[in-house]
């Protein structure tokens, strides 16, 4: 990887950044294993922080304490499962407590860049798929492929819905709507590496779109790009 964050010649790397609960972490998936890549779910990384703090007690309004756990929190991978000082990292980054503590965490720039250097050591060989909000703009600006996944917030809130009681969480649509909404805002206006669209990005609406639609489309973008 180089400083400016393009991966080495031979790691192509495809970036699917949007918003909470556009489905991009799924989507990634899908196309990294038709291609037989790598994954990076960026997000991951923001809730292993952000449920190491809720447990160790660090404040989450208190950036410099949370740069520090950040630095001192070893975060790697084992193939593409998350590690947290050499320990798998579990389901419980996915209660909504924590993804709503992760959004708030991911405003402060000296944590972004405690975070930066895991990220983009995820490009290895033969290829990487990197989900999240700023892959496109900032953890890989020069990357082979960005699209932009969005969908509409309803949608987006009966996905999320879906996916906690499948995986035996409780969970409110109302309150789900409410608080994507709310991260949505937030991860829009945040001074730095905010949620926006790189310029080049393809832009892909999957309100109306089945999972393996939109990988399908993500692929034939791919393919149109490498011939």
């Amino acid at each position: 990887m180089t400083p400016d964050g393009r991966p080495a010649p031979e790691v192509p790397v495809i970036t699917i950044d949007g918003p909470t609960a556009s489905g991009k972490g799924t989507i990634a998936l899908g196309v990294a294993r038709a291609l037989g890549w790598h994954t990076l779910d960026s997000g991951a990384l923001y809730r292993t922080l952000a449920r190491a703090a809720m447990t160790r007690g660090v404040a989450l309004d208190d950036p410099e304490a949370l740069a520090r756990l950040a630095a001192a929190l070893s975060i790697g991978f084992a193939g593409d499962a998350l590690t947290a000082d050499g320990q798998a990292v579990g389901d419980e980054i996915r209660q909504e407590a924590v993804g709503a503590a992760a959004s708030r965490i991911a405003v402060y720039p000296a944590v972004r860049a405690c975070l930066l250097p895991a990220q983009r050591a995820a490009a290895r060989t033969p290829g990487l798929v990197a989900d999240g909000r700023d892959m496109g703009t900032v953890v890989f600006p020069r990357a082979d492929l960005k699209v932009f996944l969005t969908a509409s917030a309803a949608s987006r809130a009966m996905r999320r819905h879906k996916q906690l009681i499948e995986k035996g969480f409780s969970a409110n649509f109302d309150d789900l709507l409410q608080d994507l909404q709310e991260r949505d805002a937030r991860d829009a206006s945040r001074e730095h590496a905010p949620l926006q669209a790189a310029p080049e990005a393809v832009v892909l609406d999957s309100t109306h779109l089945d999972i393996h639609e939109t990988i399908e489309r993500v692929l034939q973008e791919w393919h149109r790009r490498v011939g």
